[in-house]
């Protein structure tokens, strides 16, 4: 499960580092309307919400499907400006088809990799993406509507809510991230330059890498979902417009931001150019990445009832096979082989003292997985 670029032939300056105003006051808002997905930024978003005039706290709530459960395309321009200002006028010049179908994606469990037609051509899409958002609430509801039936309105209206945001909070906000952005981005290049794709993605982040499949190569963007895309495949223009200076439209776009953690977002709709989002963390947070599927593993090894009560016994201390069994009232060889899926799953630590071969609930890896877990273990 993880989405797929693949850049086969792609030359290496078509590869490219920026920040981005736009992209990153979309994590803001989205670090606002989902505070509980950002703990360490509690602080600002706190102190940002409360100093938000009602009208315009109003307006958010009414436009937030762009950015709060699924990010809106439109907000991850793969042609990086210096302002914001400069931002808005490349999305000014994106088609209304384009623009409308990108920002009615509004479920991340919809079709988003088939490359859909957009609601404004296709009544069963259209019919779709108005459902979606009346499962939202009733002012989103007449948001989507109104845009839907008037385009042009309502990307003037988008233009000023972001704009608005711009003199609010977010001028003040990017002021003071921008430095820190457009260092991690120099530093990427840098790597790319002179280390190589593998070793740049790597200090983007462990959940992404670079595989080599013969003359293939492909950027892998570790997720809970899947999707692929190509380098190549955006048209003239994807995702701005004719005028955001995208070119033939290949390449890939990495986008540094300082709102996004613990978000990873890879932008791979067909025919765009694909973007990734990625959050610029503290070296603390180096290699603290886990692949889903070791997830996958480690949740499937603590499910079953009986490792669950075998857990509780190595949370709390080191185990022979003999001890459990007996303490469990099953055989050695069932114990055995409850032992070897968790060990698997990287959950157990093991050490022979003498003759004896002890177990053990690897404690620290079992609280990355979940507290309440682990408390139900101890407690």
């Amino acid at each position: 499960m993880s989405v797929f670029i693949d850049i086969t032939g792609l030359p290496q300056e078509r590869i490219s580092f920026a920040p981005s105003p736009l992209a990153e006051l979309a994590a803001a808002l989205h670090a606002l309307s989902e505070p509980g997905h950002h703990a360490r930024l509690h602080g600002w978003t706190t102190a940002t919400a409360a100093s938000l005039k009602p009208e315009l706290a109003d307006r958010l709530h009414e436009a937030d499907f762009l950015w709060r459960a699924a990010r809106a395309d439109i907000l991850l321009p793969p042609t990086p400006r210096e302002t914001l200002a400069e931002e808005l006028d490349d999305l000014d010049r994106m088609d209304d088809e384009r623009y409308v179908a990108a920002a009615m994606e509004i479920s991340c469990a919809s079709r988003y990799g088939e490359g859909i037609a957009s609601p404004l051509v296709d009544a069963a899409v259209r019919k779709r993406a108005l459902e979606l958002a009346a499962a939202r609430g009733p002012r989103q509801a007449a948001f989507a509507r109104r845009m839907l039936d008037d385009p042009p309105a309502v990307r003037a209206w988008i233009r000023r809510l972001f704009e608005e945001c711009d003199e609010v909070f977010f001028a003040d906000t990017w002021r003071r991230v921008r430095v820190q952005l457009a260092a991690d981005a120099r530093h990427k290049t840098e790597l790319l330059r002179r280390q190589g794709l593998a070793e740049a993605m790597a200090a983007v982040s462990p959940a992404v890498t670079v595989e080599r499949d013969g003359p293939r190569t492909r950027i892998v963007v570790d997720k809970l979902g899947h999707g692929r895309t190509t380098a190549f495949e955006a048209d003239s223009g994807s995702g701005s417009g004719s005028g955001s200076g995208s070119g033939s439209g290949a390449g890939v776009t990495l986008l540094p931001t300082a709102f996004g953690w613990p978000h990873l977002i890879a932008l791979h709709a067909p025919g765009w150019q694909p973007v990734v989002q990625y959050p610029v963390s503290g070296r603390e947070l180096a290699g603290a990445s886990t692949p889903v599927d070791t997830v996958k593993l480690r949740l499937e090894a603590v499910a079953h009832p009986q490792r669950m009560r075998l857990c509780r016994y190595l949370a709390r201390g080191a185990y022979t096979t003999g001890e459990l069994a007996d303490a469990n009232g099953i055989t050695a060889p069932e114990v055995s082989r409850h032992l070897a899926v968790l060990r698997k799953a990287g959950l157990l630590t093991t050490q022979r003292r003498g003759r004896y071969v002890l177990h053990q609930l690897d404690v620290a890896v079992v609280a990355r997985l979940g507290s309440d877990f682990l408390e139900g273990m101890l407690r």
